[in-house]
């Protein structure tokens, strides 16, 4: 689909929830050092396909591959050194109510490595000034914080194991205009400083046109349209342009009960 070697390649790829056919073959490629953004409205499998490519739901058929390793069928040490390459930013933050600042975004850092507290901390304080927040928000918890700040700390967490791939789930969800673009803005500088491959999904155009390399829509469990963001505009697919300018009218029908 692109020159650039794929990071992830998908080929082919089925799942099913009983009668309910979610994805019917998507094929679909994340070149090294891009980023992808995957568009589509709601129901049509882009949480699916974020979760079979995460390993969390087996897929039915096809093939994802990630440096050339195959998920589809990994299980054990094979999936978890696949996951070792992952970072991920959940749609509602995720965050461990439980648990300070500072131990969510040091949590996965603490559980592949033997350290300390104090050098957790420390890692803790260096993500999150790199997202833009004070190092006494490093003693806070979760509660104290306004959504836009537990997007930060949730991107800090991300970030903070030095992820080969970035997994962003609509993240801007629930925030203000202002707040979306900040995380926007953090998304594509720290994506690109740290020379990372992401894979976002959303339905957000103003995240998809801030944050994306390459767009993908998704319509009926296939990939529809794949293109670089600069060509969203001139597709020349019915679906996509109705999509992105949200119109009720076109080959896009929303059912009513």
């Amino acid at each position: 689909m692109t020159e650039a070697p794929a990071k992830i390649a998908i080929r082919g790829l089925h799942k099913s929830f009983g009668s309910k056919h979610v994805l019917r073959g998507v094929d679909l490629d994340v070149p090294a050092g891009s980023s992808v953004v995957v568009i589509g409205g709601s129901g049509t499998g882009k949480s699916v396909l974020l979760k079979c490519i995460l390993g969390i739901l087996q897929a039915d058929a096809g093939s994802i591959r990630v440096d050339g390793s195959e998920v589809v069928g990994a299980s054990g040490s094979d999936l978890e050194g696949i996951r070792h390459k992952f970072g991920m930013l959940f749609q509602g933050g995720a965050l461990f109510d439980s648990l300070p600042v500072w131990e969510n975004v040091s949590f996965g850092v603490r559980a592949r490595q033997k350290i300390g507290r104090d050098e957790a901390r420390r890692i803790a304080v260096e993500n999150l000034e790199k997202v833009g927040l004070a190092a006494d928000v490093a003693d806070l918890m979760p509660a104290e914080l306004s959504g836009g700040m537990q997007k930060r700390v949730g991107l800090a967490r991300a970030v903070a194991l030095q992820p080969e791939i970035l997994f962003f789930d609509e993240p801007t969800t629930g925030l203000d205009p202002i707040m979306a673009d900040v995380i926007n803005n953090l998304i594509r500088s720290l994506t690109r400083a740290m020379g990372a491959t992401a894979l976002s999904i959303t339905h957000d155009m103003a995240s998809v046109r801030k944050i994306a390399d390459y767009v993908a829509m998704l319509y009926e469990g296939r990939v529809i349209w794949y293109g670089r963001v600069e060509d969203l505009d001139r597709s020349g697919n019915d679906f996509v342009d109705q999509f992105i300018h949200g119109r009720a009218e076109g080959p896009i029908t929303v059912g009513t009960r």
